[in-house]
């Protein structure tokens, strides 16, 4: 299945049914009245988050979505019936964005949740609704109301407890593929890597979701290789996993200086991360080696010495005590957006512009 993970699509909610001019008919009934009917209420827009999608593919193929209009009102006091909900599934983690794609409308984080984006058009009044002592005979009704609609911008953000950032050849998909059982693409050539990848770490009876994005390069932030835009995925991530290639231990300052610099540029929140260094491919190092890159990162990042990590996942050694030290991370951020939420994350979350819409003739009608 491909990954997409951006998608434009356009949405508009269910016009109101017509209100009816009707009068009854009946033998023997001399003065029947008016008796029509109301217009049922257009469909609404609601968004849900579904934890089985992980890629907005589905909307490369439709990108129209109309809300069933409100039937119209018919004689004897009938009313018509409401138009259906259109109910658009997307995958948890996705951003539902204005067509400027400054302003976030939603942001669907938690399975199940439910945000309703446009509300259908009310129906309109039958002329039952306008008889009066003195108009005893009215011969008018309302039209129903005009539905919303608008474009958006639906932008994922795969929900991963630790993201793994780096160059490319860094050796973030063959760590991915240690320390998982996800089988991301490994090749000895850049940008192997082009869409995210994720796999889950099970550490101490606990499970918690790796996210592995295309490497940076210098000038990402200006377009350089694939950009920034992948960045995003990593954004609610509770830790990043910065690894730098041993083997080109001339520049390993440098190289973790221009995935710093490319962090801060692209915002996010990303520069502030709780974040991890390890050295990767050690196996092809020394140790007096592997000692000398540990000084040069603790001095360019200002960590301890102790706190940079070797690593080698092809050999699968040191990679223990990193997912521990991932994992210590992981579930300070759990336990702070489980504060946050207030303890409801699978509360199925309805949002409304509002409680009632206004009538032409000045009455509230839910």
């Amino acid at each position: 299945m491909k990954f997409l993970d951006q998608a434009k699509i356009y949405v508009r909610s269910g016009n109101g049914g017509n209100g009816c001019v009707a009068f009854r008919r009946e033998k023997f009934i001399e003065y029947g009245g008016p008796d029509g009917g109301d217009g049922g209420r257009g469909g609404d827009i609601v968004f849900e988050a579904a934890a089985n999608l992980n890629t907005l593919i589905d909307f490369r193929y439709q990108q129209h979505f109309k809300a069933e209009r409100g039937h119209d009102g018919a004689g004897r006091d009938m009313h018509g019936r409401g138009g259906h909900d259109l109910i658009v599934k997307v995958p948890v983690g996705t951003q539902i964005l204005a067509d400027d794609q400054e302003e976030v409308l939603a942001d669907m984080v938690r399975p199940g949740q439910r945000v309703t984006l446009l509300k259908g058009g009310n129906g309109g009044w039958g002329n039952a609704r306008f008889k009066t002592s003195t108009n005893q005979a009215p011969r008018n009704a309302n039209p129903g109301q005009e539905g919303e609609e608008m474009w958006v911008w639906l932008r994922l953000k795969l929900i991963a407890d630790a993201g793994l950032v780096g160059l490319p050849n860094a050796g973030k998909s063959t760590f991915l593929g240690a320390v998982t059982r996800a089988r991301p693409k490994v090749a000895d050539y850049p940008f192997t890597t082009l869409h995210p990848n994720l796999g889950v770490a099970y550490v101490n009876n606990t499970e918690f979701v790796i996210a592995d994005i295309p490497g940076l390069i210098e000038g990402a932030s200006e377009g350089a290789g694939l950009g920034t835009r992948f960045l995003g995925h990593v954004e609610r991530c509770g830790v990043l996993l910065h690894l730098v290639d041993g083997t080109d231990y001339d520049n390993v300052a440098q190289h973790y200086r221009t995935i710093r610099h490319e962090l801060e540029e692209y915002g996010g929140g990303l520069a502030e991360k709780p974040e991890l260094i390890a050295i990767t491919k050690t196996d092809a190092l020394i140790p007096e080696i592997v000692d000398e890159l540990r000084d040069a990162l603790a001095a360019e990042s200002g960590q301890r010495k102790e706190d940079i990590l070797a690593i080698s996942s092809v050999a699968r050694q040191g990679l223990d005590p990193v997912l521990h030290r991932m994992l210590g991370y992981v579930m300070e951020a759990r336990a702070a957006r489980h504060a946050e939420d207030g303890g409801y994350a699978d509360e199925v979350v309805e949002e409304a512009d509002g409680d009632a819409q206004e009538q032409e003739n000045g009455e509230w009608r839910p």
